[in-house]
């Protein structure tokens, strides 16, 4: 694999140089790989909005640099709408982004400024909208006619259909219902499988980013604290807890029965893996059969 995108010492200071002067994101140094899925977790004021503003352009460092495929993205500040679109960004409540007559042409609206049109614009709007779980009769509607579930997921069609070669999605989930949530989750990894590009997930549930993620990156009062494997990071339970984070809910059970003496590996990240274990423990034991 090779890096699709490189940190060095990127950092950030809203207020500079005025009384509220503010350190967002210090000196963080880290690359990604191309095809990586990517989880991004800290407590609320940690850095990671801010982070993943700056890898598209959204907000100009002011210090470090952020590399696309080993160019700084600032090299030429007058196409940083290009890397837009190389970088497609999905914010917290999309849906509050929808603005066209129908939920075909919100959608056509990057590929459209990207210079698509006729069948290649049509074939963008109808591959996003089937990643992204949209029916094909949705298209026509008006976006304000759509379910909460609905508008989001073509707010995050009209980002898909730009066709990025990283995608990073702060918050998808946050205000779903539990089927909602489980549903375009469902479709972001689809879409990752399928596309084999970059994607990174902002999320507060520990459960959601332990089931996607290959790393996670842990920011902590503006700072890098963490960048390992999901397993790693999640074994680490002690030290999430100091920072305000916890482990998902099976880790830490199986963390409890691994302090208790038992020979379980206190990284497991989901329920089959868990049961796997317990199981094979209690036929050691002879309580089961």
């Amino acid at each position: 694999m090779s890096k699709i995108l490189e940190l060095r010492d990127l950092s950030y200071v809203y207020g500079m140089k005025t009384p509220f002067e503010k350190k967002a994101v210090d000196k963080v140094t880290l690359s990604i790989e191309k095809g990586e899925f990517i989880g991004i977790i800290g407590h609320t004021g940690s850095g990671k909005s801010t982070l993943v503003q700056m890898l598209n352009g959204l907000i100009r460092p002011t210090g470090g640099q952020v590399l696309l495929d080993g160019t700084d993205i600032w090299e030429k500040p007058k196409e940083i709408r290009k890397i837009r679109f190389r970088v497609g960004m999905v914010f917290q409540y999309p849906e509050y982004q929808l603005f066209d007559e129908t939920v075909y042409k919100d959608i056509s609206f990057g590929p459209k400024n990207m210079g698509k049109s006729g069948d290649e614009l049509d074939f963008a709007v109808r591959k996003a909208a089937e990643f992204a779980g949209l029916k094909d009769e949705l298209l026509n509607k008006s976006p304000f006619d759509l379910s909460g579930g609905e508008k989001r997921r073509a707010a995050i069609a009209g980002v898909i259909a730009m066709d990025p070669e990283v995608l990073i999605l702060d918050e998808p989930t946050a205000g779903l219902d539990p089927m909602g949530r489980e549903l375009l989750l469902s479709q972001i990894m689809q879409y990752h499988r399928e596309r084999k590009n970059t994607v990174l997930l902002v999320s507060h549930s520990m459960e959601d980013i332990a089931r996607v993620a290959d790393r996670i990156i842990v920011m902590n009062n503006s700072k890098l604290e963490m960048f390992e494997t999901t397993k790693k990071v999640f074994s680490h339970g002690r030290e999430l807890e100091k920072i305000g984070l916890r482990v998902p809910q099976i880790t830490r059970i199986m963390s409890i029965l691994k302090d208790k003496g038992y020979d379980v590996d206190d990284g497991s990240l989901n329920v089959g893996d868990a049961l796997m274990q317990i199981t094979a423990l209690l036929k050691k034991e002879g309580k089961i059969w």
